[in-house]
């Protein structure tokens, strides 16, 4: 037995030595802790200008810049750091202090990016920078990515590629001076900027890293703004694809580019500067950049322009600031079927416009559901020192500066303007309810109300309509008429057609006995008759209401009737 037992451990310790050889040929490492240290050659990243995907060199035109790659082996990531071949500038080897070891001669998985943000376990989306001027942010914003590739054992290469699109710049023909270059509608998708500044890279080139997008013909996607003020675009000729690797060069001659007649402020504001300018910024904000703040800095003539109201609907409605520096514009004309009319179709609660004075304006909306307005068709934001004159015509919610007014406020307005309507008219709003404010007011244009023949109506010399809506220190003499009949409720008053809130400290004299048609209310509007009630009675009480109040807004009597001023 003991013979046999020999013989079995002996079997026992040839078949492991065996097995140790024939493991050791199959693909076994030698002994050590953790194996071999994987070294990877990188790949990939072509010099050639090209436009097609995939053919881009790095941000730089090889390798330098990109100091670090994230490699992802087994769930783990680590970092290496990148060495570019002199003899090759499209190749580099990637080494780590802390890497990923050969366990055997298996064939390996490994997913690699740059630039990599501690934490991560997966390459990112692309997010470009917004501002690529320095040039570290510009190569900061390319993404290149080596994916899911399976490496050899004795030949580690990735192969890089990058996820975004590169733009060059080169502009010609302009001997002003250059204030900006910009990239302009851009798509946001992933959260992307939509407007770029790119880098300078001298000799009048610019270029960025951009995310791959689809771009339509006719956008204005090369923005160039000089030291005189003048803004100048160049639009996309034919649609096209920006794709992933893709280089894409544009020589623009400035010479045949377009005067936007705007101007791009640092904060990302807009100067308007001529007619066609204002044109422009309402394509810009009905084709979706609802939010812009936008100044003028001159007198606007839009006569004989085919004016679209700023601001189209409540899907597309004005949500910045419009400031018209107490410029005037004129001739402003539109004769139309569309809902929301005025300077603004619709304004939006976070919007304001202020500081504009609209002359000789000759607006008629034929819409059946229409608001009209000198300054704001439908409002439900803010809209102070604003003045109108010309004419104001539509069916439902017609005003001299707005149709109608929900929430918001109106301050320190006056309409001169004839306003006409069918169903809530008034001079200064047609309608105004929800909590909105009226103060410091005045219409002295005439009103008309072409009574519709089934529909409750209400006119008057300021507001057709009130209805949760508090007036403060307002007048009007405008005449208020009427024609036609019909069977709803009708009314018709000096002041208002119908108030459903309090009045304080206003005025009315016309050719009206009744201030407010119909009144819910115990308060009332004063007829200044010239000898109980003078202009000047008038003007010391809405004054010390305005103060009372904590207003800014003043009236002051320096001719036949009050004025405003702010203090």
């Amino acid at each position: 037995m003991k013979r046999t037992t020999i013989h079995i451990f002996a079997a026992i310790a040839l078949l492991f030595g065996l097995a140790a050889c024939t493991q050791d040929e199959a693909g076994f490492l030698p002994e050590g802790a953790e194996g071999t240290s994987i070294v990877f050659t990188a790949t990939g990243l072509n010099p050639a200008a090209t436009a097609i995907a995939a053919t881009r060199a790095p941000a730089d035109g090889n390798w330098t810049g990109v100091q670090s790659v994230a490699v992802l082996m087994d769930g783990m990531v680590k970092t290496y750091n990148v060495t570019p071949s002199t003899a090759a500038p499209t190749s580099a080897t990637l080494t780590s202090t802390d890497p990923h070891y050969w366990t055997n001669h298996n064939n390996i998985t490994v997913t690699a990016w740059w630039p990599y943000t501690a934490g991560e376990t997966t390459p990112p989306a692309v997010k470009v920078k917004a501002n690529q001027s320095a040039q570290k942010d510009f190569e900061g914003s390319d993404l290149i990515v080596a994916d899911g590739q399976t490496v050899t054992y004795g030949s580690p290469t990735l192969r890089f590629t990058h996820r975004t699109a590169r733009v060059t710049i080169v502009l010609t023909d302009y001997t002003e001076g250059l204030a900006s270059v910009k990239l302009t509608g851009l798509s946001t998708e992933g959260d992307n900027p939509d407007i770029i500044t790119p880098y300078d890279k001298g000799s009048n080139t610019y270029t960025a890293i951009v995310a791959p997008q689809s771009v339509a013909a006719g956008t204005a996607f090369i923005t160039c703004t000089f030291t005189n003020g003048k803004t100048f675009v160049y639009k996309m000729k034919n649609a096209t694809d920006w794709q992933a690797g893709g280089e894409y060069t544009y020589t623009v001659s400035l010479a045949a580019a377009k005067d936007l007649g705007y101007t791009i402020e640092s904060n990302g504001s807009y100067t308007v500067t001529s007619a066609d300018g204002l044109m422009n910024i309402a394509e810009l904000v009905n084709g979706g950049k609802s939010d812009i703040n936008i100044t003028l800095d001159t007198d606007i003539d839009l006569t004989g322009k085919d004016w679209t109201p700023i601001g189209t609907d409540f899907h597309n409605s004005y949500t910045g600031t419009f400031d018209g520096g107490g410029h005037t514009i004129t001739g402003l004309t539109v004769t139309t079927n569309d809902q929301f009319v005025g300077l603004f179709g619709y304004l939006n609660s976070a919007g304001t416009v202020k500081n504009v004075v609209m002359e000789g304006i000759q607006i008629t909306s034929n819409h059946m559901f229409g608001c009209t307005g000198g300054v704001v068709g439908y409002s439900w934001g803010t809209i102070e020192n604003c003045s109108v004159s010309g004419s104001v015509s539509g069916t439902m919610c017609v005003g001299g500066v707005v149709g109608t007014q929900w929430v918001g406020s109106i301050t320190g307005c006056s309409s001169s303007a004839t306003v006409k309507g069918m169903v809530d008219v008034g001079g200064v709003a047609g309608q105004t309810d929800l909590g909105a404010t009226l103060t410091a007011c005045y219409a002295t244009g005439n009103v008309t109300i072409e009574i519709d023949p089934i529909k409750d109506i209400a006119g008057g010399g300021l507001v057709g309509l009130n209805g949760e809506c508090s007036l403060l220190a307002c007048y009007a003499i405008g005449n208020v008429t009427s024609t036609g009949s019909g069977t709803g409720k009708v009314d018709i008053g000096g002041f208002l057609g119908e108030n459903n809130s309090f009045v304080t400290a206003c005025y009315w004299k016309n050719n009206h006995e009744q201030g407010i048609g119909y009144n819910k209310k115990s308060t009332e509007a004063t007829k200044v008759d010239g000898t109980g009630v003078t202009w000047q009675n008038a003007v010391d009480a809405m004054n010390t209401a305005l103060q009372n109040a904590g207003s800014e807004w003043r009236y002051e009597l320096n001719g036949a009737l009050p004025t405003l001023r702010k203090q």
